[in-house]
């Protein structure tokens, strides 16, 4: 295993600062120049003919309105029947653009919102179209003869002093990376939008974003839905330690499907059985790795990161396994690496890593020495043998700088709808639970293990009833049903 494991998702987080008196905006929904995206965006898609794009211009420090400003990009899809009111959306991250994210909505179950509301997405600062800190990441490799903490320490030194050279070209915007000042740039697109209250839709970092909205602006909140809740403490730490626990946990559901199809995969008639079969594959390609057809590695790592995925691709990894188990060698699928940049001549990215990095270390108050982390992701594996080494978020905020403010979420009277799911990993039900206890609303728990899911389910339609009326459910939905093994 090695320190910097599995990047699992994109999951999110953030915080609150000291409230600051908001200065009005001078922006108006007549100042809005709104503009095809088609048209002025580059790498939007051609055929989107619906998306329209406009900049608002908002301060660095709301405790210097006056001082510099930044620009931040908004998108529209206006409301196509009688318009009763705006939604804004945020998809999480953090540092994940959401400029697409109404046409997303268009495109899925929830498509019913867009009959009454306006849906609005937008970048946050920091992020693609928004103005922003141009970070690239250094990818040198640590040398093939380091030992594991030593490779780790490589990686945390390497990371840390790419983080310091994006911090000093510009600290005053990096400081500003918080939830606070975007919960405030929210503000200032509704203030521009030319609405007292408006609707909001947040998935993942997106509800604690929404949590801060609503705690500095109540009184400008007409409904609130948050998908995937957030806990209310923002720590990276803890954020490790409970996907993890959730993790293992995903491992003996796993090793008691695959149990159940004995008599396709054939790893053993019991959970026990088959956990320990897999657990002796893992520990047979740590000892004697092969290599893929691509060069690329078959070790205990790779059979790791197969044992706590989402039960919809349950089928297909249990088949890989069984693949590796019989000697053969599975392909190993590798994503893109994103860009970064911002303004409309952005090549779209859909997100940027170094804006999570400051959002998350501005705000947890996690370790920022090594040894310690180290200490802790050790501690972790001894606890949770297959999830412990996916932990990534504490290792983020080795060797920052600048001071925490952290999140102080408060409860407040607006209509909120939270949505949590009982098997996901990425943010734990029990995340949602003590959300609830910290803002209040109601709670509706969706029965699968997919982030941000609800959007894609028929129980959507709970959400166009929310927004249209105000009306929040506590009942439970169900997900789709784990795939039937393939013969």
């Amino acid at each position: 295993m090695i320190f910097m494991s599995k990047t699992r998702t994109l999951a999110a987080v953030v915080a609150a600062v000291a409230m600051v008196p908001l200065v009005p905006s001078a922006a108006s929904a007549e100042g809005l120049a709104w503009r095809p995206c088609a048209s002025i965006a580059k790498g939007w898609d051609d055929t989107d003919k619906q998306t329209e794009c406009a900049m608002i211009t908002v301060p660095l420090d709301y405790a210097d309105p006056d001082g510099r400003k930044i620009d931040v990009a908004v998108s529209r899809i206006p409301a196509t029947g009688e318009r009763s009111g705006a939604i804004v959306f945020n998809p999480g991250g953090p540092g994940q653009s959401g400029m697409v994210t109404p046409s997303t909505i268009v495109d899925s179950k929830a498509a019913g919102l867009l009959e009454h509301h306006d849906l609005i997405g937008f970048d946050p600062r920091g992020v693609d179209y928004s103005a922003g800190v141009n970070c690239p990441e250094d990818e040198t490799s640590p040398s093939p003869g380091m030992s594991e903490k030593d490779s780790a320490r490589f990686v945390a030194e390497r990371d840390a002093a790419a983080r310091k050279r994006c911090i000093d070209k510009d600290p005053a915007f990096v400081r500003s990376l918080t939830t606070s000042n975007i919960a405030r740039d929210v503000d200032r697109i509704r203030q521009a939008l030319g609405e007292d209250k408006i609707g909001y839709y947040g998935v993942s970092w997106g509800t604690a974003l929404g949590a801060e909205y609503r705690t500095l602006f109540d009184d400008h909140v007409d409904k609130m839905l948050l998908d995937s809740v957030m806990s209310p403490e923002l720590n990276l730490t803890t954020m490790d330690d409970d996907i993890a626990t959730v993790g293992e946990k995903t491992f003996r559901e796993f090793s008691a499907w695959i149990a159940r199809h004995d008599s396709v995969y054939h790893f053993g008639r019991d959970a026990q059985t088959v956990a320990k079969a897999l657990l002796d594959l893992r520990a047979e390609l740590t000892a004697q790795p092969r290599k893929a057809a691509d060069g690329s590695p078959v070790d205990g790592k790779t059979v790791n990161d197969m044992l706590a995925d989402p039960r919809k691709t349950w089928p297909d990894v249990a088949t890989r396994l069984a693949t590796i188990r019989d000697g053969g060698t599975p392909e190993v699928n590798q994503g893109p690496v994103p860009k970064t940049g911002f303004g409309w001549d952005t090549e779209r990215s859909g997100g940027s890593t170094f804006q999570q990095n400051a959002l998350l270390c501005n705000e947890s108050p996690s370790p920022r020495d090594f040894e310690t982390v180290w200490r802790h992701w050790l501690d972790r594996i001894e606890r949770n043998p297959v999830s412990g080494s996916y932990g990534f978020w504490e290792q983020k905020c080795i060797g920052w700088p600048a001071p925490v403010q952290q999140w102080a979420f408060e409860p407040g009277k607006s209509p909120l709808q939270l949505v949590g799911h009982v098997f996901e990993p990425v943010t734990p039900i029990g995340w949602a639970v003590a959300m609830q206890r910290r803002i209040g609303g109601a709670l509706m728990k969706i029965e699968d293990d997919a982030h941000g899911s609800l959007q894609s389910l028929p129980c959507a339609s709970a959400a166009v009833t929310f927004f249209d009326t105000g009306r929040t459910t506590t009942e439970s939905c169900p997900g789709p049903a784990i795939p039937e093994p393939k013969a």
